[in-house]
């Protein structure tokens, strides 16, 4: 197999302080390479050094000449071009031969649109056009927007022009950096598939494990200024590293206390989760953590969630509830109509949907932030809400110090005491006492959320809170949520964190917000379902979010199939079961560090890997038709 990027005793340094060193890591076509480390470990650097931006310190990275990179741009410029013709030009050879035969049409020169013609003919670039559609339609914009100029969007849906524009460029190897960052779940979901079909190959930095779950057939670990290769995704990963770990005898004790807590952690809520069929997603995410206590001791970090003071049952409701906002001249947004929603202790809600549709609008209307249209919200009167939204990192004061900000909510409390609460949210020593000014977007955000917590809510409201966080803080985030005794209303595009956390599931879209009967698989299995129904025809999906504009909703399926055949169930649990003992074998094998001294092997024991994993899904989708039927 040739390799298409190799390094050799490759060194990196940003400034002073060393990224990488004596990295020794062949990658091959059409892998695709998971790359993942804390923040800060030089993930962002490599790409740049892979895209000839940077310079190694030492050694050399090899990719052949020959090859086409792609990458999403950071910026995207106020252009005049349409959305269509910006993610046109990402195919510059494409995008050049139709402004030549647009601009032959206009000066009839004949002679020339022949030539233009038989161009785009070659280049096979008549269904760019369409192809640049797609990519448009599947990243949220419907047909009404692709006409629109760039300068007149956000900048989070530029960001969503740009990855486009990366999707649309002819490519041998594509770097994503964060991709699913301003993206709703439904995108997130379509790009995966997209990704899944790409015939060359992929390095992609994500701390959304279920999205590195999903795709990658290699992970690159980024730890102590090295880089190790792993085969498998992320969660074989894990697996293989606590393994490593494990034959070190590193922490060997805490390893056992982990392995406690991990165990009742898993217990506790795979016992719950096992009494709603809403919250299998949760079974089958619990069951992934299973043997990575090494992992877990090794990131020695956890986040405790205080309880709350006063616990009520009911604790907050909108009856008959239309949801929006003021206009200026006294005009109305009517966002959500008819909303009833009842919130009690214990809830864990997720809201599904498209960016636009109406999630942080319920979630403002829920706060209070946002008054209601018409009908009412109640809370009870021990009511205490913590809110996470996406504008919370930005509300924190430069110049001012952690310390400073909690000193600010807890007036006459003792340092040490508020130095030993923003420890446990890793801000140790004197890190409590520098300014904010030059923490990264994950520390601000973690900042943010020890705000929220030492004011020991009973509800927590929480839009988007691992935007900027990464994969270990995000583990602690879930941990610590699934653990927390209140309520919960979630908005994020981290399915991991969604299917750990939640057990109900609400999608907002179309103007309301109604709950969704099934767990998120099922959503995913929908959204590809309905997709399909559609032939993929830009402008037409139902649900897909338009910046401006209120999406329309495809009906989420209700009611029950016909009694279905008893014997039937049983067989198709038997083949989940039984795919399952065969992928567990699989990731047994990928764990015996043996199965790596014959690179044969390991290739042959991926390849069954995948086939597994495919077949396993294929079958669980059989078995929850049937089960939803029974």
């Amino acid at each position: 197999m040739r390799a298409m990027i190799a390094f050799r005793d490759f060194a990196l340094r940003r400034g002073e302080r060393l990224l990488l060193s004596n990295v020794d890591v062949a990658l091959h076509a059409g892998w695709r390479v998971g790359v993942i480390g804390r923040n800060g470990t030089g993930k962002s650097s490599l790409f740049a050094a892979i895209r000839g931006e940077v310079e190694a310190d030492r050694g050399d990275i090899d990719v052949p000449n020959r090859v086409r990179i792609a990458s999403v741009a950071q910026e995207t410029p106020a252009l005049d071009d349409t959305a269509l013709d910006f993610v046109l030009s990402g195919d510059a050879e494409v995008h050049a031969a139709i402004q030549a035969e647009a601009n032959a049409f206009a000066n009839e020169d004949w002679e020339a649109v022949a030539e233009a013609h038989q161009r785009l003919e070659a280049l096979n670039g008549y269904d760019a056009s369409a192809r640049a559609g797609k990519l448009l339609h599947g990243l949220g914009f419907s047909a009404d927007t692709h006409d629109r100029a760039v300068k007149a969007f956000s900048g989070g849906w530029r960001v969503r022009l740009n990855l486009a524009r990366a999707l649309m460029t002819p490519s041998d190897l594509l770097l994503l950096d964060e991709p699913t960052n301003h993206l709703d779940l439904d995108a997130v979901l379509w790009l995966e598939q997209w990704l899944l079909k790409y015939p060359g190959t992929l390095l992609l930095i994500s701390h959304d494990r279920e999205f590195l779950d999903g795709l990658s057939t290699h992970t690159l670990h980024l730890h102590d200024s090295r880089a190790k290769l792993y085969t498998g995704d992320y969660t074989a990963f894990e697996r293989q590293r606590a393994e490593h770990l494990r034959q070190q005898q590193i922490a060997f004790e805490k390893e056992q206390a982990e392995r406690e807590h991990l165990q009742r952690f898993i217990d506790r809520f795979k016992a719950k989760a096992s009494k709603a069929k809403q919250a299998q997603s949760r079974v089958k995410r619990l069951e992934k953590l299973a043997g990575t206590e090494a992992v877990r001791v090794e990131r020695s970090l956890r986040i405790d969630l205080p309880v709350p003071d006063k616990l009520p049952h009911a604790l907050l409701r909108l009856t008959d509830a239309d949801c929006g906002y003021a206009l200026a001249g006294g005009d109305t947004a009517r966002i959500l109509e008819g909303v009833g929603f009842i919130l009690e202790a214990g809830d864990r809600v997720a809201l599904l949907g498209p960016n636009g549709a109406g999630k942080s609008t319920l979630v403002k209307s829920l706060v209070g932030e946002l008054p209601l249209l018409a009908g009412e919200r109640s809370g009870h009167p021990d009511l205490r809400i913590g809110y996470f939204a996406q504008h919370t990192v930005e509300s924190l004061h430069e110049g001012r110090s952690p310390i400073d900000h909690l000193g600010d909510i807890a007036p006459g409390v003792a340092t040490q005491t508020l130095r030993d609460f923003l420890g446990k949210w890793n801000f140790p020593g004197n890190r409590a006492f520098e300014p904010v000014d030059g923490f990264s977007g994950g520390e601000r955000a973690r900042l943010a959320l020890a705000l929220i917590a030492w004011r020991k809510p009973n509800v927590l409201l929480l839009d988007e809170p691992t935007n900027h966080l990464d994969l270990d803080m995000r583990e602690a985030l879930a941990e610590a949520l699934a653990d927390f005794d209140g309520a919960i209303v979630l908005v994020s595009h981290d399915r991991h964190l969604i299917g750990l956390v939640c057990d109900t599931f609400w999608r907002v879209a179309d103007g309301k917000a109604q709950a969704f009967d099934g767990d998120l698989d099922e959503y995913a299995a929908w959204l590809r379902n309905r997709d399909a129904s559609e032939d993929g025809k830009a402008g037409k999906r139902k649900g897909a979010s338009t910046p401006g504009h209120e999406p329309a909703v495809a009906e989420a399926p209700k009611g029950k199939a016909k009694k279905v055949n008893p014997v039937k169930l049983a067989q198709a649990e038997a083949r989940v079961a039984e795919l399952e003992r065969q992928l567990q074998q699989v990731d047994d094998a990928l764990a015996d560090p043996g199965s790596y001294q014959d690179s044969g092997q390991v290739e042959k024991l991926t390849r069954e890997r995948e086939a597994l994993a495919t077949a396993l899904a294929t079958a669980e989708s059989e078995w929850s038709s049937l089960y939803d039927a029974a």
